[in-house]
């Protein structure tokens, strides 16, 4: 399955991507995560992670271990930091998720699968990410 939670979606801690890397790694876990999706790489899988201070190979075998509701593994998240994470931290995670752009390359390759022009007016990666999940599920049915 290709992965439609988007990078800009958040949950009830207010973090970007946390929702997303949750579902990649639990479609991953069982067997049916579309291929090419990573199901936690060193882009905005590691950015929130590093952000929220939770190390990955903990977060990877709670969900593989445990197969958490989105809820169950936001909760663990925060027991993992003491049972808070403060919010300029959660802030400067979400700035730096939004902040990022693609390189001209990869961002041409993405618009030009989709059948769009590379006019200059998407130069955001999570709206470029968006664009690539619907163009990818879209070529899977």
């Amino acid at each position: 399955m290709v992965p439609l939670i988007s990078s800009g979606v958040s949950g009830p801690l207010g973090a970007i991507h946390l929702p997303r890397l949750w579902q990649k790694v639990t479609l991953n876990a069982k067997g049916q995560l579309a291929n090419g999706y990573p199901e936690c790489g060193g882009g905005y899988d590691q950015m929130v992670l590093d952000g929220l201070g939770i190390d990955k190979d903990s977060a990877l075998d709670y969900i593989k271990s445990n197969s958490p509701s989105y809820t169950q593994f936001e909760n663990w998240v925060v027991e993992q930091r003491g049972g808070s994470i403060p919010q300029s931290e959660i802030d400067a995670s979400n700035a730096a998720i939004r902040g990022y752009n693609h390189d001209d390359e990869t961002r041409k390759s993405i618009l030009s699968a989709a059948g769009m022009e590379d006019d200059g007016s998407i130069l955001d990666a999570i709206n470029l990410n968006n664009i690539d999940d619907w163009t990818e599920f879209h070529n899977s049915l």
